[in-house]
């Protein structure tokens, strides 16, 4: 079976979200294990796992984290950091975002974090959670977001031009009106800034595509260049995102 964009491009990079500062660490991951105020004899699903952050960060604070995605190489990398932690109540799965291989109602908890912008249909997705979770459940959700209108566009674009997997991220006021009309109450959000390191983020591509990426960073008009904030010299290069954090109940 042939492998999907997403699933070679992190198939690919494994390894590199591991210790990719924005997923491992970032200010989105502390709050979303504090505001959800994990309990001991909650199960907990992770959607697109990745490397593993959000399972590692709930695993001690919980009876059992499932950590699924659909990349045979990021599973590998979660099952082994796992074991290396002594993580041993996190348990790892294939299963694709849109269509979970769980029973109604199983989980106390759902998280997706810095992913659903790579997802086939996001209102399916958002179905799935509601679906598996318990009701009143907790869903905590981060993603990458973009202003409204034609920056948002610009973002999105330079986006996929560094990653074809990226689809879309979209405005807070979009997460907002889908989360209430897929059966979520909305507890809390917030817009988190985040500063990337160009040579890190592009570091995959060679030297031709960097200088394309980094001059439409330096030329982006006045709307995305207010947004993305270039900063530093061409060796030191930084710009910002937004991720949106949201904690929701099953309604």
């Amino acid at each position: 079976m042939s492998k999907t964009l997403v699933q070679e491009q992190f198939g690919r990079t494994a390894q590199h979200y591991l210790t990719s500062a924005p997923h491992a660490k970032g200010a989105s991951l502390d709050k979303l294990v504090a505001l959800t105020n994990p309990k001991p004899d909650w199960h907990v699903l992770d959607i697109a796992t990745g490397a593993g952050h959000t399972a590692y960060a709930f695993a001690p604070h919980v009876a059992r984290v499932w950590a699924t995605d659909i990349t045979d190489e990021m599973m590998a990398v979660v099952r082994a950091e796992a074991a290396k932690r002594k993580l041993h109540n996190i348990r790892v799965a294939y299963a694709k975002a849109e269509s979970l291989p769980f029973e109604d109602a199983s989980f106390d908890c759902v998280t997706s974090r810095i992913a659903p912008h790579h997802f086939d249909s996001i209102p399916d997705f958002l179905d799935e959670v509601h679906r598996v979770l318990k009701p009143g459940g907790i869903f905590g959700l981060v993603d990458n977001v973009a202003p409204d209108g034609s920056v948002g566009d610009f973002v999105n674009g330079f986006e996929r031009l560094r990653d074809p997997s990226h689809l879309r991220a979209w405005p807070m006021s979009e997460w907002r009106q889908a989360l209430k009309a897929h059966g979520f109450a909305l507890e809390y959000e917030e817009e988190l800034r985040k500063t990337i390191e160009f040579e890190s983020w592009a570091g995959r591509h060679d030297a031709t595509m960097k200088r394309l990426l980094r001059g439409l960073l330096r030329e982006a008009g006045p709307g995305p260049k207010a947004f993305l904030e270039p900063a530093g010299p061409d060796d030191a290069l930084t710009f910002r995102l937004a991720e949106g954090l949201f904690i929701c109940r099953r309604a």
